[in-house]
């Protein structure tokens, strides 16, 4: 042990004679161990930690076989009722309303109106999930019935945020869409309802939603979630699912959406997001070993320094274990140290992604650097010191006193070895960049086209507003011509252009409804699926949906008027192939709407889907629940948030008017794990393409200033500065094109890995590899043309006179 503490304190010394290559190296393994920290912080909630429940890999998911919007996906209240009472795999089943961001809810009584996010659970949704509140009481069974007494659980960050935190809440009465309700109980903070099961939405509270006939009417609208009874699985699960569907069909010939795919809660959480999290962590691995490779080449340039030390220690009766021990020791040290710079990167990244809400993947709010994270950063650290120091400490721990001799000799087989070793390593670092800035410059190129797509509506100058009224109307047509008077006042707004309404913006919520052309027969579960939108009459217009045929809604399209509907241009081929599509019936919700316009497709759902059928019903005949008010101007939003808040108190003084945001800001969420994944993966490029050519100027400036005297007497034979030059150059690039045809080969690999990622650019595209190809090459030429210059510049008699 002293024998270690000494090495220790002499490791110490040797770091701290040459500060600059200390801080350097310190900072190039804080870089490395910094990204691969971020990466497994990132991961760690989603992919590694247990969820936040008790027994979470007992907890399933369960939902509808079909494809489309939610209600495609979702169950009957019906279900969770029948399936309770039948089923021989789970021990509790719950869940919880899944269109809860089609409701809104005012608080109002004490301070500034605030509209607010609720979610309707089951009364055992949170036994279920074994999460208890932090303060007071769940549910009880006198609240979870229709017509039941109001109550609500707050969220701990709405708790804070507009409470701050008063455990006096509990029992407390808040007023919301003018009902007194009870807040019974506050949710701990390691439950983020949204962060779990809705990432990139606010939740502010839970409320009871009843498993009643009356919510079985609204159809499939509940997330089901089921704990497995000890011994079952996925698969038993999964038959007995099966066998309790095909009974009640039996049994009731008429009852619909039966059925239930189940699959872990973990996975259903996660979604797809695990390959691109795994990604990005070989990325990180990737620079972390490319960083450990540069300074191993720093540290067997320094090695020619040291070898008179190592002799001398070797002749003074130091084995070569005590030197590799040594030698190993220095570069662990230098591991550690920046290990710890490495933490203070990933804990500001974390810090960043923890607190956005705008990045759409899961449980981003837990991540943060905890004992897991601390632990796996000295891990990357012992291991990267060991790596980067293997090389150079066995060849610097030999210690034979020729050894100093042999170095210094010109092409000695020492130094070539030496040599050889370095260019290897250079090699391998060109190799690792050029994998990964083709799988960068591959999602670039996908991000790129995604964002060309054609969403089928402006969102550039537009602001969606959430408005809504506790008013109560004796009558739709009363309730329309309150929200065209809220509409006058807005459009009455300086640099407000126009405005309209609608139930469901884009890129957000969906819904899933059938339709059908009247008249004909369909069998069971044969009518095509379609996504309704209710409107106003100013609402296509303002979004600058094109009109392909036919006419827009007018304020003539009245609850008096014949029903009238508007499709998009997939429904009028589905429904109505080579006819036209205007004039002719379709039935929707039981009734039948007059096809009066088509329009363009809009990418409701994703950048990346297709629209599907749609088609848009006029709020005055269909009716509404929330709804958002599209404003088009130029003016930027904080110009206009004062007039339109005031227009809309003007209208309704209890009415919140802060809940608003861009059509570009949601375009922009939408595309946010992209734009994550990408952001972190070309930030790991660079970062390989820059230590790379720091390791090729290292190599070949190391190389230079060996050959210093022969490149002396070259120029003195007769050997021109350009054809210096050129040999140093020539020789850059030979390295580099070994690496990058040994990276060619490995991203060909790792882009058929990363196709289902891609969008719109194939795997192999050429323009990307041969474009990273040739850039990897340009930074190679550039790094080791300074080098070359310096050779250039060698006098032929300085240099025979040092030989």
């Amino acid at each position: 042990m002293s024998g270690l503490i000494q090495d220790l304190r002499y490791a110490l010394r040797a770091l701290r004679r040459g500060p600059a290559f200390l801080i350097f190296a310190v900072l190039i393994i804080g870089l490395g161990v910094g990204a691969n920290t971020a990466v497994f912080s990132v991961m760690s909630p989603l992919m590694l930690k247990p969820l936040p429940f008790e027994e979470p890999d007992e907890l399933v998911w369960i939902a509808l076989r079909s494809s489309g919007g939610m209600s495609s996906r979702t169950s009957r209240a019906s279900n969770l009722r029948d399936f309770r009472e039948m089923n021989q795999s789970f021990t509790e089943m719950t869940g919880y309303f899944a269109f809860f961001e089609y409701e809104s809810y005012n608080l109002t009584g004490s301070g500034n109106p605030e509209r607010l996010v609720g979610v309707g659970v089951a009364r055992d949704f949170l036994e279920v999930l074994g999460v208890d509140p932090l303060m007071g009481r769940n549910f009880v069974e006198e609240e979870a019935v229709w017509d039941g007494r109001p109550a609500a659980i707050l969220t701990h960050g709405f708790w804070q945020r507009r409470f701050a935190g008063d455990p006096g809440m509990v029992g407390k009465t808040i007023v919301l869409n003018e009902v007194p309700t009870e807040v019974v109980g506050i949710l701990p903070a390691s439950f983020d309802f949204s962060s779990t099961f809705s990432p990139g939405s606010r939740v502010d509270f839970l409320r009871p939603f009843p498993i009643a006939d009356e919510t079985d009417r609204w159809g499939n609208t509940l997330s089901m979630i089921a704990r497995l009874r000890p011994g079952a699985t996925v698969e038993s699960a999964q038959a007995d699912i099966d066998l309790m569907s095909s009974q009640l069909a039996e049994a009731q010939p008429d009852r619909w959406g039966l059925g239930g795919v189940v699959t872990g809660l973990r996975a259903q959480i996660a979604g797809d997001f695990p390959k691109a999290l795994l990604l990005l962590a070989a990325a990180a691995g990737a620079v972390m070993l490319i960083a450990c490779a540069n300074l191993s080449n720093l540290l067997l340039a320094r090695g020619p320094r040291r070898h008179k030390e190592m002799a001398v220690r070797s002749a003074l009766g130091a084995d070569r274990g005590r030197l590799l021990r040594q030698l190993l020791l220095e570069s662990l040290v230098l591991a550690l140290l920046g290990g710890v710079v490495g933490v203070a990167i990933a804990f500001g990244v974390t810090r960043l992604v923890a607190g956005t809400t705008a990045i759409r993947i899961p449980m981003l709010a837990s991540v943060g650097i905890d004992g897991g994270a601390l632990a796996f950063t000295f891990g990357v650290a012992l291991v990267a010191g060991l790596l980067m120091g293997a090389v150079p400490a066995f060849q610097g721990s030999r210690g034979q006193e020729a050894r100093a001799i042999n170095d210094a000799s010109r092409g000695s087989s020492e130094g070539k070895r030496s040599t050889a070793v370095r260019e290897t390593l250079v090699v391998a670092e060109v190799a690792l960049a050029c994998i990964l800035l083709v799988g960068g410059g591959l999602l670039l190129r996908s991000f790129a086209t995604l964002l060309e797509v054609d969403l089928g509506f402006q969102p550039h100058e537009a602001i969606a507003w959430r408005v809504d009224t506790n008013r109560d109307f004796d009558s739709l047509a009363e309730r329309v011509a309150f929200y065209d008077q809220l509409i006058a006042g807005v459009e009455a707004v300086p640099g407000v252009v126009a405005a309209g309404l609608t139930d469901t913006l884009p890129l957000g919520r969906n819904r899933g409804w059938t339709i059908g052309v009247t008249g004909v027969a369909y069998e069971q579960g044969e009518r095509p699926g379609f996504f309704p939108r209710m409107v106003d009459h100013r609402y296509i217009p303002v979004m600058g949906i094109p009109l392909l045929a036919g006419r827009q809604f007018s304020p003539d399209d009245t609850g008096e008027s014949a029903n009238v509907i508007i499709i998009n241009e997939t429904a009028a081929e589905r429904l109505f192939p080579g006819e036209g599509a205007v004039g002719r019936m379709v039935s929707v919700a039981g009734g039948d709407w007059e096809v009066v316009g088509v329009v363009a497709d809009v990418r409701h759902q994703s950048l990346e889907e297709g629209s599907g059928l749609e088609g848009y019903l006029p709020i005055s005949q269909m009716g509404f629940g929330t709804l958002d008010m599209v404003v088009r101007s130029p003016l930027p939003v904080e110009s206009l948030q004062a007039g339109v808040a005031a227009a809309l108190r003007g209208v309704d003084p209890d009415m919140p008017t802060g809940d608003f945001q861009t059509l570009d800001a949601i375009v922009e969420r939408a595309v946010s794990p992209r734009r994550f994944i990408l952001a972190l993966l070309g930030a790991f490029a660079g970062t390989a393409l820059l230590l790379a050519s720091l390791g090729i100027y290292g190599v070949l400036s190391y190389s230079v200033s060996q050959r210093i005297p022969e490149i002396g007497i070259r120029m003195a034979l007769g050997e021109t500065a350009g054809e210096v030059r050129m040999r140093v150059v020539t020789r850059t690039l030979a390295l580099a094109l070994a690496g990058v045809v040994l990276g060619g080969v490995g991203a060909l690999v790792v882009s058929r890995l990363i196709q289902s990622m891609l969008f719109g650019v194939a795997p192999t595209d050429p323009v990307t590899f041969v474009g990273m190809a040739a850039l990897l090459l340009a930074v190679s030429a550039l790094a080791g043309f300074v080098p070359a210059l310096r050779a250039s510049r060698t006098d032929p008699i300085v240099a025979m006179r040092a030989t």
